[in-house]
């Protein structure tokens, strides 16, 4: 008798926790279209549990203008909404119409790529996230922090030349700005993005972007989707047996393996990947 109840207990412990279902807003820009619109609710999904995802997007938009955007009411974003695998999207929407739509059980926000490593650009954040929270169907509704990556080493754009066109310059520069700014907004939690997808280029070499700003469509975009995977879940997404097509099992694994070990650092509050 004691050797059936030791054998149902092991059996059990192998079993796959009970599925999940989370509601994430991301209030974002191109990067979070490149982490969050394809790959994410099929990860999820793959290891039991459901996403509701949504992206308030405006390419290149910036906390200031996110935080003018929620003030004057203004139906500027595209709202694309992730259900059941099937991504809707809905033209001219405000963002307070956006935060309403769900009852959201977190909410992320992030900077434009370019600004992401200047500090001043931070100023108004605290009073963005107080905003948000007034139009959330519980006050106490979690935030947390988007962290984008650094551009391509070889990208030539005026916007690279404030971190002059360098590629670990730009990455020191997001992480300091970041964890000085984030704290006056009482920010606590970061899904590290930017260091997943460093930790990815030793692995495949500097080829994660498809203009020198953008994730590639298949192995920058994966590594993203997988680091929020983990993160959202808390399930370790080294091991998920979803991928689409374009990627083999091993670059899979490869990008899985940079996107825990990102989570495991910045858990740890290390973000040294030079």
């Amino acid at each position: 008798m004691r050797v059936v109840v030791t054998l149902l207990f092991y059996l059990l412990t192998l079993l796959p926790l009970s599925g999940k279902t989370i509601k994430v807003l991301a209030i974002g820009n191109s990067f979070s279209q490149d982490a969050v619109e394809q790959y994410l609710y099929e990860l999820a999904k793959a290891q039991g549990d459901s996403l509701v995802i949504g992206n308030a997007y405006i390419g290149g938009c910036s906390i200031e203008r996110h935080y003018t955007n929620l003030l004057g009411d203004s139906a500027a974003y595209d709202y694309r909404k992730v259900v059941g695998g099937v991504k809707a999207e809905y033209k001219k929407v405000t963002l307070k119409r956006i935060i309403r739509d769900e009852h959201w059980d977190l909410i992320t926000l992030q900077q434009a790529s370019q600004l992401s490593g200047i500090p001043r650009s931070f100023a108004l954040l605290p009073a963005l996230k107080q905003e948000i929270s007034k139009y959330t169907s519980s006050f106490q509704t979690p935030f947390a922090w988007h962290m984008t990556w650094a551009y391509a080493n070889d990208l030539n754009s005026w916007r690279f030349k404030a971190y002059n066109n360098n590629q670990r310059q730009m990455y020191s520069a997001i992480v300091s700005t970041m964890l000085g700014a984030l704290p006056s907004a009482g920010i606590q939690r970061i899904i590290p993005s930017g260091i997943a997808i460093q930790l990815a280029r030793y692995r495949f070499g500097d080829i994660l972007n498809r203009d020198g700003y953008h994730l590639s469509y298949t192995l920058g975009r994966y590594t993203a989707a997988c680091t929020w995977c983990e993160f959202l879940t808390g399930r370790i997404v080294d091991g998920n047996h979803y991928h689409p097509d374009t990627i083999s099992d091993e670059e899979a694994q490869l990008c899985q393996q940079a996107a825990h070990e990102a989570i495991f650092m910045q858990q740890r509050g290390k973000y040294t990947v030079f």
